[in-house]
């Protein structure tokens, strides 16, 4: 019997892309001339990686042709973020107007401002393997687990593939050189799913750069 394996789901860029306006208040705020704050956060992510814009543009083709409330999409709309329009038009309004925003976007990646992001869906898509540890390692019932947080990061070490940790170390680096507040740190952390306080007497930028040597692959 030949085994069958999960298919992606059919709007999986188009979904990500919503999740941006999800973390920035479920409305579509864009206008013609100007993204709102959830697309300009999916954009300087897209900068990284412009294909990721092409395949959005391709979702959002594909679903308005066939219709958002089209029953032979129904399961799959089902599944993505429902952002809200503003009163007197559409959400297919709202997306033809993405879209454009993508298009342009996609003659000029370079032309995107650069900033720190600006919610937690960004720095969770700017740091993916800091945010993987972090959340699935470090959270808030990590003691449930673990005798101790040196416990939870011993069996990330022990359990983690050479390339992720040496990914999450690297993003450590970048996070550190990024944000020079501790204020700025703290959400950032926060966001990326670290719910624990640094051992005492050790500041959170310290305790971030013990843990990047104990997860660096030698």
């Amino acid at each position: 019997m030949s085994q069958e394996f999960p298919t992606e789901p059919r709007f999986y860029e188009l979904s990500d892309l919503l999740e941006a306006y999800a973390y920035t208040g479920f409305t579509f705020t864009d206008t013609a001339e100007t993204p709102g704050p959830g697309l300009a956060s999916y954009l300087r992510i897209a900068a990284r990686d412009p294909a990721r814009a092409t395949t959005a543009v391709q979702q959002i083709d594909e679903l308005l042709s066939v219709g958002l409330f089209s029953e032979e999409i129904a399961d799959d709309v089902e599944n993505i973020p429902h952002i809200r329009p503003p009163m007197g038009t559409s959400v297919e309004d709202c997306l033809r107007i993405t879209r454009e925003h993508l298009h342009r976007f996609l003659q000029d990646p370079s032309r995107v401002p650069q900033m720190n992001p600006q919610n937690a869906w960004e720095w969770n898509e700017r740091l993916p393997a800091l945010s993987q540890f972090l959340g699935a390692y470090l959270h808030q019932n990590y003691s449930e687990f673990y005798a101790s947080p040196e416990a939870a990061i011993d069996e990330y070490v022990s359990e983690a593939e050479p390339g992720d940790r040496a990914q999450a170390a690297q993003e450590i680096t970048e996070l550190l050189t990024m944000v020079s507040s501790d204020q700025e740190l703290d959400t950032a952390t926060t966001a990326l799913g670290l719910d624990l306080l640094p051992p005492q007497g050790t500041s959170l930028r310290q305790w971030l750069e013990l843990i990047r040597r104990r997860i660096t692959v030698a």
